[in-house]
């Protein structure tokens, strides 16, 4: 297919050289460490003609000893990626319980420092060959963030003032992204459990998270709405009663647009920073089409046929490079669907390949949809 292959080299920039400012990157998140280290790597640059891969880096699994570091198989998913010239964004998350006082809850380490050590230990490892790192996740809520302040945001800006410091001075072309927020809709006023997103964004803004970032961390997961449809046209998509997931028409709110969401928090940061982007490292629709069981409470997956997962993701991406507002763009995901636990499992609606790694229409979508940077 001559149009994936010259979109593909339209793409292609040595990995030595900084992912320019103006470039917009088509990439796509993978469980890259499960089973074949190679096969990620391949498919990701060379069928679907993407520029970057997203991999989660579990610090707890990779040092869960003070003095003890299992690389296991990421040494072979980053050389394999460096050489097929594909770009490596790792998402940085889980504190090892050794490093908290509070011990298995999600959080940062006690001393910050701790994960400064280890951003300077996997760039050093993995020298010219990861382009961007994301500092933790969906820090708005306590799942992902436990702290003394709760999900208060001063204390994430605290550590990520420390962590793109380390970051630049071990790897300056090295991108930082902001850990990016789960979209709620709810607000914890106590701000123990969780924060709305941009009351998050707002405050964070206000302690100063613009001085330490290259781009700001985003994510959607779609739901049942089309890429283009903003909170309150809803009615465009159908009506109610033909939905089964009804929470955009019956509790309109931000939250559940894609288009919405990314438009305000742009909007956020450009207020301040007109050149800062967003970074969209998860964004994505699922289908449960083909599959006899969902997960539980995901009823959104019922409503999108393959056919319409395929034509929104195209589309979401095309949307993200035409706003200006996005940097980099990481679909969610390439192959959970057979490295997940079956068709109850969360992510794998989301994948474009099914339970038996068989690719789905999104697949192809991708391969053929035009990259221009």
């Amino acid at each position: 297919d001559v149009m994936v292959e010259d979109s593909a080299e339209t793409q292609d920039l040595p990995l030595d050289q900084a992912w320019p400012a103006d470039r917009f990157g088509y990439g796509i998140q993978s469980h890259a460490t499960i089973g074949d280290p190679a096969y990620p790597s391949e498919v990701i640059k060379n069928q679907l003609g993407l520029s970057w891969m997203k991999v989660q880096m579990r610090w707890a699994d990779i040092q869960p000893a003070p003095d003890q570091f299992n690389w296991g198989a990421w040494d072979a998913v980053i050389d394999n990626a460096a050489q097929r010239n594909l770009r490596v964004m790792l998402s940085i998350v889980t504190a090892p319980a050794w490093s908290r006082a509070a011990g298995n809850e999600n959080g940062p380490p006690d001393d910050y420092a701790l994960y400064y050590e280890f951003l300077n230990d996997v760039l050093t490892r993995y020298a010219g060959k990861v382009h961007a790192v994301e500092i933790w996740n969906e820090q708005n809520l306590d799942r992902e963030w436990a702290t003394d302040l709760g999900v208060d945001p001063v204390r994430y800006v605290e550590f990520l003032e420390g962590a793109y410091n380390a970051v630049k001075s071990t790897a300056p072309n090295v991108i930082v992204i902001s850990g990016a927020l789960a979209p709620t809709g709810a607000h914890d006023p106590e701000r123990i459990k969780y924060m709305n997103d941009l009351i998050w964004l707002d405050e964070a803004i206000g302690y100063g998270m613009l001085d330490y970032v290259d781009c700001v961390g985003a994510h959607h997961n779609g739901y049942n709405l089309p890429p283009d449809v903003a909170y309150d046209e809803v009615e465009r998509v159908g009506s109610v009663d033909e939905m089964n997931f009804t929470g955009p028409w019956t509790n309109p709110h931000q939250s559940w647009s894609l288009y919405t969401t990314f438009s305000i928090m742009a909007e956020k940061v450009q207020a301040v920073k007109p050149d800062l982007k967003l970074c969209v490292t998860e964004f994505g629709w699922a289908t449960s089409e083909g599959y006899d069981e969902v997960p539980a409470s995901f009823e959104w997956v019922l409503d999108n046929s393959l056919e319409e997962q395929a034509a929104f993701i195209v589309q979401g991406y095309q949307q993200m490079r035409d706003s200006g507002d996005v940097w980099l763009a990481f679909l969610f995901n390439f192959d959970f669907g057979n490295k997940g636990y079956g068709p109850t499992d969360d992510a794998v609606p989301y994948s474009i390949v099914d339970i038996n790694g068989v690719p789905r229409p999104a697949f192809g979508a991708i391969a053929g949809m035009e990259k221009t940077p």
